[in-house]
C-alpha cells in the first residue's frame, strides 16, 4: 500500500470534504511515467454552477520518480492492478492510498460461486420453514 496525493480542482476539493466520492469501479494506472486514477466519482459540488468539474475526468497522481517506477514494474505482472483502497485528508491535503492487487484464478471464482449459491440455498430453505 502507497500514500499519494491527488491533483483537484477547487470545486473537487469541496466536494471530498462533503463526502461525495465514490471508488466503485476506479483503478489507477502507470501511464508514460505518471500515474492516474480512472473511473473514480468525484460528485459535482452544488454551490460551484458552472465552474463545476467533471465528475469522471481521469486525476494524476503525485508520487515520486521512484515510486511510479516501483509500481510499474509491480503492475506489469499478469493479473495485477493499482487499486484505490481510500480517499482521506492528511493535514489539509487530499490522499488518496492505493494497492497492488492481483485478480482471482479461476478456480477461486469458482470456489466463491459455490459459496455463495450455498449460503442462498440456506436461506431459501428457511424462509420456507417460518
Amino acid at each position: 500500500m502507497l500514500e499519494c496525493g491527488i491533483l483537484l480542482v477547487g470545486s473537487e476539493v469541496k466536494s471530498l470534504r462533503e463526502g461525495r466520492c465514490s471508488l466503485a469501479e476506479s483503478y489507477a494506472r502507470v501511464k508514460e511515467g505518471e500515474v492516474w486514477l480512472l473511473g473514480c466519482d468525484i460528485q459535482e459540488y452544488l454551490e460551484a454552477n458552472r465552474l463545476n468539474h467533471q465528475p469522471r475526468r481521469p486525476r494524476k497522481l503525485l508520487l515520486h520518480r521512484s515510486e511510479i517506477r516501483k509500481l510499474g514494474i509491480r503492475t506489469a505482472a499478469k493479473g495485477c492492478t493499482l487499486v484505490p483502497l481510500r480517499v482521506y485528508f492528511k493535514h489539509g491535503l487530499a490522499k488518496v492510498l492505493i494497492g497492488v492487487c492481483q485478480g482471482k484464478q479461476k478456480h477461486d471464482k469458482r470456489q466463491a460461486l459455490k459459496e455463495a449459491d450455498a449460503k442462498r440455498r440456506m436461506k431459501l430453505n428457511m424462509m420456507r420453514f417460518k
